[in-house]
């Protein structure tokens, strides 16, 4: 199978979109696929999901993160740290990723430095699935992180301002279709649902104005086995397995590998 690259983003910070990529990495290693995940954003959540605080610190700060790849132009394959779960790695984050804008401004093509630290990593198709967490912004690093993606999905929040930003995401994507021609918008998916308001039907109304954007049928709804599988650094899916959302990010990683084919 020729490994696919899915990066996770919306501008818009609390969206879920580290919860989504944690846990949909984790669905589709239970479905027997193997999985990278990556973490590009310097608060380090998704490495806190798979990892105690202790050895979060010690990945950031020494040099099995990212930020050494891009810094160093070290060999992503040296970065990977294993994970508790059988078909689950991960490249950690750090917290010096707060400096990756200044260290990508004087690199020659800068937008290709992540994707050329990953193209042996690809070709070898030791995974079938790479994910990267992006982080809230629209800059340099995501662009990079845009470049090396073969596919976008979009997190979003059913909430009062959980469109907000969206068009300048949309933008900031027609801007890097020269750059990333290469990049499909794989869908947005609604998190945080909630039937008891209004703002549920709100949002998938208001999503319907996204002309051939696809919208994920399966949603995640808003469930307390979510942050308590937080606090633990666990996947939803290990902490509560027979929880409301666990079934719901199977549902939407089984979707999800289906869009890719």
């Amino acid at each position: 199978m020729k490994t696919k690259t899915i990066c996770f983003l919306n501008n818009k910070g609390g969206c879920g979109k580290t919860t989504t990529c944690c846990n949909v990495g984790y669905a589709l290693a239970e479905q027997g696929y193997k999985v990278l995940l990556i973490d590009a954003d310097m608060q380090m959540n998704l490495t806190l999901s798979y990892f105690p605080e202790e050895t979060v610190l010690a990945l950031a700060m020494g040099d099995k993160n990212i930020y050494d790849v891009i810094k160093n132009k070290g060999t992503i394959q040296e970065k990977i740290s294993s994970t508790a779960y059988p078909n689950v790695d991960l490249i950690a984050s750090s917290s010096l990723m707060s400096g990756i804008e200044y260290e990508l401004l004087t690199r020659w093509q800068r937008e290709y430095i992540l994707k050329n630290a990953m193209q042996e990593l690809v070709k070898s198709e030791h995974y079938d699935y790479i994910l990267i967490d992006s982080p809230p912004t629209l800059g340099g690093w995501v662009m990079n992180i845009l470049c090396a993606a073969d596919y976008l999905l979009i997190p979003v929040e059913a909430s009062p301002w959980g469109l907000f930003g969206i068009a300048n995401l949309f933008e900031f994507l027609e801007a890097s279709k020269q750059i990333a021609p290469q990049l499909q918008v794989l869908g947005v998916v609604v998190t945080k649902a909630d039937e008891r308001k209004a703002y549920l039907k709100q949002t998938l109304e208001a999503l319907k104005d996204l002309e051939s954007t696809y919208v994920f049928k399966n949603y995640i709804h808003v469930d307390s086995a979510i942050e308590w599988a937080q606090e633990a650094s666990k996947p939803v899916l290990v902490h509560k397995k027979n929880s409301r959302s666990a079934a719901e990010y199977l549902a939407l990683a089984k979707e999800m590998a289906i869009r890719c084919q």
